[in-house]
């Protein structure tokens, strides 16, 4: 902020604010004993057209001009006071993230997910019909022979496209489904509280899609599961959180770094076979995914 000059009276003073305010630049007015009143300028950019402005403005003070600009000055100031009340509104901090929720305890669309997982685990425990797991899977994995990168995936082709998205539902073990399903509550539930179901659906499916084939390209097509997703959920959470605040999607910065200790530490093997092809695609497209959203917003 830069003082530009003084003017001798309040009047005068607030017609240039105004005709400033106006012209895109943001200024302030202070009494100063024996000098008047200050033009203070609050951006550096736009100090050296604000002084002609200003010299200008005490050579022909009464030019019409400077009045009937002024006058919109005020509709300005209004239409910026409810643009930042509204910003306001959306800025919530992580207390209040999930007030709106408490009524269903999680979004429509995620607890449908939930369920859908939750009943093809149960029916693949108990179900004699193995079929119902075989065509959730991208490809069937018991066709033998190798699944060589350039695979065509030939039941997708085919018309099964729903293979493309159907692998997350797919869960080996108690832990490993209730753990996503966790995750996936609190992660949907944020988006679709914050933004809408649709918009959750959209990411699902393209995070899905795109974390199933990169983990079939590199590993073949034995593998299930919502980590993926919840991985590029994660990602596109963190980025709007961290970019776009008026988002209203937070996550803790510990909750940042535990995620991505887990995923380092299934690369070393000791937890297993995991999909992590499918963990690292998914995080990176959510993060993409936001950081590209949130420019929108800024």
């Amino acid at each position: 902020m830069r003082l530009i000059g003084h003017l001798a009276s309040e009047a005068p003073a607030r017609v240039f604010a105004d005709f400033l305010y106006v012209q895109g630049i943001e200024n302030q007015l202070e009494m100063q004993d024996g000098d008047g009143w200050g033009i203070w300028i609050n951006d550096e950019d736009k100090i050296e057209s604000a002084a002609e402005m200003l010299k200008a403005f005490q050579e022909n003070s009464t030019d019409p001009k400077y009045r009937t600009k002024a006058k919109t000055a005020g509709a300005l100031r209004a239409e910026k006071d409810k643009s930042e009340a509204e910003y306001r509104k959306k800025l919530l901090d992580r207390r209040h993230l999930f007030r709106p929720l408490a009524a269903y305890g999680f979004g429509p669309l995620t607890f449908v997910l939930i369920v859908i997982c939750v009943g093809v685990f149960i029916l693949s425990r108990f179900s004699p019909d193995a079929n119902l797991w075989m065509n959730l899977f991208i490809t069937d994995p018991t066709g033998g022979g190798s699944y060589a990168r350039g695979s065509m995936l030939e039941e997708i082709r085919h018309g099964q496209v729903w293979r493309l998205v159907t692998p997350i539902f797919i869960h080996f073990s108690v832990l490993h489904i209730l753990f996503n399903m966790l995750w996936l509550r609190d992660l949907g539930s944020m988006i679709e509280g914050r933004q809408s179901s649709r918009h959750l659906a959209i990411l699902v499916l393209g995070v899905a899609v795109v974390s199933n084939l990169a983990q079939f390209y590199f590993s073949g097509p034995n593998f299930g599961g919502m980590s993926g997703v919840v991985y590029g959920l994660l990602g596109y959470i963190w980025m709007r959180g961290k970019y776009d605040p008026g988002s209203g999607l937070f996550l803790h910065p510990t909750t940042v770094t535990m995620m991505l200790i887990w995923l380092v530490a299934c690369y070393t093997g000791l937890l297993g076979q995991v999909a992590n092809t499918a963990h690292a695609a998914g995080l990176v497209m959510g993060v993409v995914w936001g950081y590209l959203s949130s420019r929108r917003y800024r």
